[in-house]
C-alpha cells in the first residue's frame, strides 16, 4: 500500500466512524439540526476524498481525452 492508499485508507476509516455517529444521533433522536450538521460534514468529507481520487486519476491514469472528459463530468454531479 502507498502512502496515498493509506491515507485515503485513513480518511476512509474516519467517514465510516461519522456515519456510525451518525446512526447513533439518529437512534437517540438528537435534534435534527444537530444531526444535518453531521451529514454535511460527512458529505464535505466525501467529496474531498473524491477530489484527491481524481485528482490522482487525471495525473497517473487518465490518458484520453474522453475519460478526462467523464471524470470532469462525474465531478460536477
Amino acid at each position: 500500500m502507498d502512502n496515498h492508499q493509506g491515507k485515503l485508507i485513513r480518511r476512509l476509516k474516519i467517514v465510516e466512524g461519522q456515519i456510525r455517529g451518525l446512526q447513533a444521533m439518529v437512534e437517540k433522536g438528537v435534534y435534527c439540526i444537530d444531526v444535518i450538521t453531521q451529514t454535511s460534514a460527512v458529505r464535505q468529507a466525501l467529496s474531498g476524498i473524491e477530489d484527491q481520487l481524481m485528482e490522482r486519476h487525471l495525473t497517473t491514469c487518465a490518458m484520453k481525452r474522453d475519460e478526462i472528459l467523464k471524470v470532469y463530468r462525474l465531478k460536477r454531479k
